[in-house]
């Protein structure tokens, strides 16, 4: 420990009180010392910190937050590909931290996209570990080198919204330590974040919070985290086992609900003082590293920060076509078609929604450029279309609405609005060229690719981003970014497509490790837009591949150069992408992946010699047998490309390596050696579970009201709670949200997570009430006794929100 004396001074009372939160956004000070209570906040692509002096009404009111610079999404950002602009955005975000007196940043979201469905994968990064882990560690040491902690969340496997509070994550373990572990580790092991988040969900039968094999195991015992582990809001299952499994802080504040427990379990023996010990002295560590940043005040640029916006914004957006229409050209006149140009979509909805400090359309930023613009909103497509015509192009600005992305619940598909897709046909039929800007934070299908003369993908642009579609658009800037995650053709052609998103009871990842391009270069899935692809206005030339060595042992590492040339005529930006093949191996094995990259700027006619280097683990696989990172020894192909389906370059190296036993699925499971899901049971070793709750069993408070659907009290229950958060939502994303979990939060965040407004014998009653039986009548005058009191409290409660 750090702080024995410290830790040794307090009472087992103050040590209990020390590690559940004061209120929902604070820790509590140290007694006996100077150290304060400190202040935490969303999120992870902006601060959210509520602004108490904002009233909204009775309601809760996510937006309720003071302005902060809205940068753009993990899910934009992702595709810039740029690590050196994601740790200068995290030093933005640091400063604005200071200036608020916000000890940790609620982020970076580090879950991996294993659906294009996900609700939130506006707040993630990319379908592949190394890409996701990378940027992310370049957050962390951004933000945090301001003296400002980060918490990497939600660990690990939390890649669905729906159940999320419930769901069991069924995953083998070579897909849990290869795809959805991966990224994390990385960002421990290269960012150091002072903290991080775990997630709601069960991962293999046990809860996160109380996963001992992730947290103790993994996180602490093998990549060495040293830092303080807490929930996500609420996720605090059985909290005596929670600190035996190494979750030091429980977020928000129980009250005296887990407190209690806590001196229970230390006067019985069934918790440990010096268990308790730990977690105290790492949450004393927290405040100190945090203390000597409050006792100054700080300030930042908001002018500064939006042009880091708005520049990130436009280092972040992928041209998917083009065919000579864009960059528009001076003199032309532009039909600019659709509302979202004039009132963007530049984020995503729930717990990360943050308050801007001013925001650009794209409309007044070309106006503003000096061109003749014409708008129509697109309500009527064939008003649209006729306004069209008359313009040198149109620019048709289409994508998801808000009420389609949000934290709380999943999309049913992967369609736009029907009248955006009316609207690019309609406009297509009747313009001299039209080029489709689309806005959203996940894949959607295109049904009208082939029409338009152009496609540029803004995704979520954040604040700047309708200044920087409007540099993009004009040439200003030359497009570059690459794209994060894979563009299916349909849902149908999604490796997930009957599993996804799974429940009640348990989301089985038949998958394995083929997520993402892993399985549509494997499976030979044809896909819209792969992996790795975006176009320029420039071009790119590969050549001269060079390897370090023909042959390496395991432990050896190689290094891959080649030369890179910009052979058109503007100034322009390349990622170069380094994948890593094994054409022959005894284990199933993606057909290719990402093993390295590097963005590179190139003046026209400029060529650079570029070196990335591979480690033992670009060529390892998890050997479930052993525990370990194993090589099969054998030839590897070394692909060097644009993207993952457009290969330039490529080599053969031999790597030597230790002979070990090795799992062989070849008879038990032959599907996954073509990249299809198949015998999932064998290669998870061991029976699936039922993805339904044992009804034979009563009701506890480890379950939902959707639980209870099927009893007399449970759906007219179920249903007055839906109408109730309804009502109590501000806005029409958050009301989707709350409404979508209504009835999926477990019965003991009733108590846990309403600051005394639910209290356990409340609790106790709903579950009499519940259960429906001979108690019913009981149950309800448990819960009314505690309805006025409640009333009391709710206020309070929208208050802390």
């Amino acid at each position: 420990m750090k702080y024995p004396t410290t830790v040794a001074a307090l009472t087992p009372r103050q040590k209990a009180e020390l590690v559940t939160g004061d209120g929902f956004w604070m820790l509590k000070a140290v007694p006996g010392t100077d150290l304060p209570g400190i202040r935490v906040a969303d999120g992870p692509h902006g601060l959210r910190k509520k602004d108490s002096a904002k009233r909204s009404g009775s309601g809760i009111d996510l937006g309720r937050s003071v302005p902060a610079t809205c940068f753009p999404t993990a899910a934009t950002t992702a595709c810039s590909w740029d690590v050196e602009l994601l740790c200068e955005i995290g030093r933005a975000l640091g400063q604005e931290c200071l200036a608020q007196k916000v000890s940790v940043l609620l982020g970076p979201g580090v879950n991996i996209k294993r659906s294009p469905l996900c609700g939130r994968s506006f707040e993630y990064f990319s379908e592949d570990p190394l890409l996701t882990g990378k940027l992310a560690a370049a957050l962390v040491r951004g933000v945090e080198s301001k003296g400002v902690g980060t918490s990497v969340k939600h660990f690990a496997c939390n890649s669905q919204e729906a159940f999320r509070m419930v769901i069991d994550e069924v995953v083998d373990e070579r897909a849990l330590r290869e795809i959805y572990l991966t990224a994390f580790e990385i960002c421990v092991r290269e960012g150091k974040p002072q903290t991080v988040m775990n997630a709601y969900n069960r991962v293999n039968g046990t809860y996160a919070s109380e996963n001992a094999h992730l947290q103790r195991d993994i996180l602490r015992g093998e990549w060495g985290f040293e830092g303080l582990i807490l929930t996500d809001w609420g996720a605090s299952a059985d909290r005596i086992k929670g600190l035996k499994s190494g979750t030091d802080l429980e977020m928000p504040s129980s009250g005296k609900h887990n407190v209690e427990k806590i001196l229970s379990a230390l006067a019985s023996g069934e918790l440990e003082e010096s268990v308790l010990d730990e977690s105290v002295d790492r949450i004393i560590d927290l405040i100190s590293r945090a203390a000597p940043a409050l006792k100054k005040e700080h300030s930042f640029s908001p002018e500064a920060h939006h042009d880091l916006a708005r520049r990130a914004a436009a280092q972040s957006a992928v041209l998917l076509k083009n065919s000579g229409a864009l960059p528009v050209r001076p003199g032309q006149k532009l039909a600019v078609i659709g509302e979202m140009a004039r009132t963007p979509r530049y984020q995503g909805a729930g717990s990360s929604l943050v308050n801007p400090t001013r925001l650009d359309n794209a409309l007044a930023a070309l106006e503003a450029l000096g061109f003749e613009t014409v708008f129509d909103p697109g309500t009527d497509p064939a008003i649209a279309a006729e306004t069209a015509k008359d313009a040198d192009i149109a620019l048709v600005f289409v994508g998801l609405t808000p009420e389609y992305e949000a934290e709380g619940y999943d999309r049913g598909d992967m369609k736009l609005p029907e009248s955006h897709d009316r609207l690019v046909t309609e406009v297509c039929k009747k313009a001299k060229a039209t080029a489709v800007i689309l806005s959203g934070g996940a894949p959607v299908e295109l049904p009208w690719a082939d029409k338009p003369d152009a496609i540029l993908l803004a995704g979520l642009g954040g604040q700047g981003g309708g200044s920087a579609l409007a540099d993009l658009l004009t040439g200003r800037v030359n497009p570059s970014g690459k794209l994060a995650q894979t563009w299916p053709i349909s849902l149908a052609h999604t490796p997930t497509f009957s599993d996804y998103p799974g429940g009640p009871a348990v989301s089985l990842h038949r998958e394995s490790v083929f997520v993402g391009y892993r399985y549509y270069s494997t499976a030979k899935v044809p896909v819209a837009y792969p992996f790795g692809f975006g176009l320029s206005y420039t071009s790119f030339e590969y050549s001269d591949l060079a390897l370090s060595s023909e042959s390496i042992t395991e432990h050896d590492g190689l290094k891959v150069s080649f030369t890179l040339k910009n052979t058109g005529d503007r100034p322009g930006a390349e990622t170069v992408q380094l994948y890593v093949s094994d054409p022959e191996s005894t284990v199933f094995r993606p057909e290719r992946e990402l093993a390295a990259f590097e963005k590179v700027f190139l003046l026209p006619g400029e060529e650079k010699r570029i070196t990335l280097e591979l480690e033992r683990r670009a060529f390892a696989f998890f050997n479930t047998l052993t525990n370990t990172w194993t090589v099969e020894r054998g030839e590897f192909e070394i692909l060097v490309g644009a993207s993952s389906a457009d290969i330039r370059l490529r080599d053969r190296v031999y790597v030597s390596a230790l002979a070990v036993p090795m799992p062989d699925h070849r008879k038990t499971a032959p599907e996954y050696y073509s990249g299809r899901p198949g015998n999932f049971e064998a290669i998870l070793g061991r029976p699936i579970p039922p993805n339904c709750r044992d009804r034979s069993l009563p009701l506890d408070e480890y379950c939902c009201l959707n639980d209870a659907a099927h009893t007399k009290w449970g759906g007219r229950i179920s249903r007055a709670a839906k109408w109730l958060m309804a009502r109590l939502a501000s806005g029409e994303s958050d009301r989707a949200m709350l409404t979508a979990m209504a009835t999926q939060l477990p019965i003991r965040n009733f108590v846990a997570m309403s600051a005394g407004v639910f209290s356990p014998r409340m609790a106790r009653g709903l579950l009499k009430v519940l259960n429906d039986n001979q108690s019913t009548p009981a149950g309800f005058l448990m819960i009314l006794s505690g309805v006025i009191p409640a009333l009391f409290r709710l206020p309070g409660l929208f208050k802390e929100i």
